[in-house]
């Protein structure tokens, strides 16, 4: 059961059953962050408010970043297009990178906001080793300012002002064993902006056999993605939308890079699935629509799943409606009939569009409610009616 689906007195219940404090459990409820993970040696980690250390070189939660240069007494940060230079304690437009001394620093690390157990197909990954429990982590921080973000209390603040979880690396590996989780995925809110942290314990969880998933809005540079698909095995890309202008107006972000990302991940050869949640009379034109599935077929390819998703007012576009279902319909229909093989409305439990359609016979190969997958009903990953093969990883 999700947090949002139990009430407060249930939740801190659960915590304290896994061995939280109330207080922590008061805490986490108050700023918005999740957790309903039996964590080891568990402790609250604090930001640079007051309580912690001033020296943040030594801080436990803080670690030399990678991608950067010095100039000077300045940094340039190379991770994403944002390219921040930075002086002597200034941080990055994502929150979490700042220049201590002449070298750069990121505060995100062994210090998520967000820690839960789910299944991989809440990525959404539809088409990758359904059924698949994970172990599911984000830190506080982003470099992007998406107006509708839907966990803005904690992507939209820096890890020096949130209040967090202490998990360091081999707690991290050591919680999904104790939870009979086969894999890590980095998610709810942008892995880009604790590069780091997942970077190493990635690298960790590849060693000891685990899957590893990455959700992402796709607003990094070439090379630091280039090392990151080294060390994980299926991505999920939000594609926002189709318009230059959105993504500057709405995200502060390009949609360039983002498309650069995709075409990227594809090359080197990693499970790839793509989002676009639909936001009413921003980017919900179908004619764009429909250049969006005729683009990722070009240079994707008709296999890549593509999941529509529903927008609920949240942060800054709280005076906009929901997604109408029909929108969410109009929308499948159009990147169907553009070429794109699997087709799905995620956020919307019960829709037609959840489950998985043999694209040559139409037969029912995974029935799903929303993220739970109900029925897998493949034969060595095929349709067993038509023996057409299902694009994915199976096992």
């Amino acid at each position: 059961m999700h947090r949002d689906d139990i009430s407060r007195r249930e939740f801190i219940e659960g915590l304290m059953n896994v061995g939280l404090t109330m207080g922590l459990a008061s805490t986490l409820w108050s700023v918005g962050a999740r957790c309903n993970v039996p964590l080891l040696e568990t402790k609250e980690a604090y930001g640079q408010n007051g309580r912690a250390t001033p020296n943040v070189t030594a801080h436990e939660y803080t670690k030399e970043a990678s991608w950067y240069k010095t100039v000077g007494e300045g940094t340039q940060c190379f991770l994403c297009p944002k390219g921040c230079y930075l002086a002597p304690g200034e941080t990055c437009f994502c929150r979490t990178r700042i220049n201590r001394a002449g070298k750069l620093y990121t505060t995100a690390w062994n210090n998520p906001s967000v820690i839960e157990l789910t299944s991989i197909e809440n990525g959404p990954l539809y088409h990758f080793r359904p059924g698949t429990r994970m172990l599911s982590l984000g830190t506080s921080g982003c470099n992007l300012r998406c107006l509708y973000c839907q966990n803005w209390q904690v992507s939209q603040t820096s890890p020096l002002k949130s209040r967090n979880l202490s998990f360091n690396i081999p707690q991290v590996i050591k919680a999904t064993g104790n939870k009979s989780c086969k894999g890590i995925a980095f998610n709810y809110t942008e892995p880009v902006a604790f590069y780091d942290y997942m970077v190493d314990i990635a690298e960790r969880a590849r060693q000891e056999g685990l899957t590893v998933t990455v959700a992402t809005a796709g607003y990094i540079n070439p090379s630091p993605l280039k090392e990151l698909c080294k060390k994980v095995d299926a991505f999920t890309v939000t594609l926002k939308g189709f318009d230059e202008d959105f993504y500057q107006k709405v995200c502060g972000s390009r949609l360039e890079v983002v498309l650069q990302c995709l075409e990227v991940i594809r090359k080197e050869g990693k499970w790839l699935e793509v989002v676009n949640l639909i936001v009413p009379s921003l980017n919900d034109d179908l004619t764009k629509i429909r250049k969006m599935a005729q683009w990722m077929k070009l240079h994707l390819g008709e296999d890549v799943p593509l999941h529509f998703s529903r927008f609920f007012p949240a942060y800054k576009l709280t005076g906009l409606p929901e997604t109408p279902i029909v929108t969410l319909e109009r929308a499948r229909e159009a990147a169907l009939e553009n070429g794109i093989k699997y087709v799905y409305v995620t956020n919307l439990p019960g829709h037609v569009g959840n489950s998985t359609y043999c694209p040559n016979c139409g037969g029912t190969v995974i029935a799903r409610k929303g993220f739970d997958t109900l029925a897998i009903n493949l034969e060595g990953g095929r349709c067993p009616s038509c023996k057409k093969g299902i694009s994915g990883v199976w096992v």
